[in-house]
């Protein structure tokens, strides 16, 4: 369930007055004689001598993501307040600063929130705020049983954001609820088991996404019309499963017809096995998150329905599982794409790779103003860069700069990765115009380096082209298993930013 966000003009008095179950303040600083909300200075409000007294007690730390936690303060109409620091009032300082808002909540009973932003310079990062709420309640329930208590989903349905003026903080806002609506989406369906995400329950995803907002328009290609577009490398992958394969192409044609629409790939592996390559059993079921970055498109335009930007932007989502069967594709054979090239595979537990190439090709029919496509491509990029950054490769050093920006800008990073040309070398085959993978050493680099191949024609790069591999951001393992839903936020912010 996406909760409820309501926008207000509150000042602080006005905001402590408001009828919720817990109330937020979101300060820039704790100096009391400083930030300003409306008419009310912090000297004014009820709690204003409280935490001025809690600082000079050392009891209140001016630093992002302090929190001073009030029961039954008076003025105060919510049980609880929680008075937070957000330093000096950058993204990431009101990121911590709102984490540590509702881990002090913990698991109270909490239907209504009254977040306060108490500085008109803090409602840029509304969109954060919103998102780390969002994150902090999310609750998947898809496969729960009806006895779990969880079932309900989430707890929380009500958050009202209260700023000095709602009128200058309406885009802001707006873009926070195209945000979380888009992450929670993209959340649900990279979180669902893969027997309740087949390539074919994602593409009636896709269809129920463009039959509830008209402004997103779906297409859904099956083995049929995929074999007719001759895109062989991406049906390779999807011979050993009984489950048939999807093409997914969504379109959102918000601005002029005139203006080339930017192109976003998904990698849709919807299960992982590794095919006859097999991956060996331990941590494979998480191999049914190989579809975030199918998950992260589908999020994306999910937020681009709710915003309706004047943009362009069309979704291709390659989805198919990597299974081994007797009609699955082995070690050594030999596919050709849709361009014509043809591609030794010698290891078919490289399969993203085989799947977006065609899709890559597809998508030169568009005439594309750019084209980056999203992948859990290799685990190599989780272990160069871990859980904190993406790997952004990109011959395009326009395209890399926005997407950087983006990323900082929404605190979805990234770091830029090489595309030497000597990189190519070990991709060499005899028997074919280049194999899937590489010797070992630069596995993600090699990866891209692939790809790199399907964006050109005659060895001239056809569209500026950027590839983000997720595969160390995409999920969190262990107790905190689950969908992190990136890189929404940074797709997000790139796109509104053209």
């Amino acid at each position: 369930m996406t909760m409820k966000f309501n926008l207000k003009s509150l000042t602080l008095t006005q905001a402590c007055a408001e009828k919720s179950d817990a109330l937020l303040v979101l300060l820039p600083t704790v100096d009391a004689s400083q930030a300003k909300q409306g008419k009310d200075s912090k000297a004014s409000w009820p709690l204003a001598q409280t935490v001025k007294g809690a600082q000079a007690n050392g009891d209140f730390e001016d630093k992002a993501g302090k929190a001073l936690t009030l029961y039954g303060a008076a003025g105060v109409s919510s049980r609880v307040a929680v008075i937070l620091s957000s330093g000096d009032g950058s993204a990431k300082d009101v990121r911590k600063a709102v984490q540590a808002g509702m881990a002090a909540l913990g698991g109270r009973s909490v239907k209504k929130i009254t977040l306060c932003v108490a500085d008109a310079l803090l409602t840029a990062h509304l969109p954060i705020a919103m998102q780390v709420i969002a994150d902090a309640t999310y609750v998947y329930t898809a496969t729960k049983g009806t006895g779990t208590k969880d079932k309900a989903g989430r707890k929380l349905a009500q958050v009202t954001v209260g700023v000095a003026d709602s009128a200058k903080a309406k885009k802001a806002f707006a873009h926070g609820e195209a945000l979380v609506a888009g992450m929670d989406f993209a959340k649900e369906w990279a979180n669902r088991p893969a027997n309740f995400a087949t390539p074919t329950m994602l593409g009636n995803a896709a269809k129920s996404l463009a039959k509830a907002h008209p402004v997103v328009l779906c297409e859904v290609l099956g083995p049929k019309e995929v074999a007719k577009l001759g895109m062989g490398s991406f049906i390779s992958v999807a011979r050993g499963s009984n489950e048939p394969l999807r093409f997914i192409v969504l379109k959102y044609m918000g601005g002029a017809k005139s203006v080339a629409p930017t192109v976003l790939i998904g990698k849709g592996v919807t299960f992982d096995t590794g095919g006859i390559s097999l991956k060996g059993g331990g941590g494979m079921d998480e191999m049914k998150f190989d579809m975030c970055g199918a998950a992260s498109v589908l999020g994306t335009f999910r937020a681009l329905a709710e915003l309706k930007p004047k943009l362009n932007v069309i979704g291709l989502i390659p989805a198919t599982e990597n299974m081994p069967s007797g009609h699955a594709t082995k070690p050594g054979d030999v596919v050709t794409a849709m361009d014509g090239q043809t591609i030794e595979v010698l290891n078919t537990d490289a399969e993203g790779r085989l799947i977006l190439n065609d899709a890559l090709v597809y998508a030169k029919r568009f005439k594309p103003a750019a084209v980056v496509d999203i992948a859990t491509l290799t685990g190599a990029c989780g272990v160069a860069l871990g859980s904190v950054r993406a790997g952004l490769f990109s011959t395009n050093d326009v395209l890399t700069g926005e997407l950087l920006a983006a990323g900082e800008r929404a605190l979805d990073l990234a770091w830029r990765m090489p595309l030497d040309e000597d990189y190519a070398e070990g991709l060499k085959s005899n028997f074919a115009d280049v194999a899937n993978v590489a010797p070992p050493g630069g596995g993600a680099v090699t990866a891209a380096k692939f790809l790199q191949r399907f964006t050109e024609t005659d060895g001239a790069a056809h569209f500026p082209w950027a590839h983000l591999d997720i595969a160390g951001v995409a999920w969190k393992g262990g107790k905190e298993k689950g969908s992190t839903a990136r890189p929404v936020g940074m797709l997000l912010e790139w796109l509104l930013s053209k």
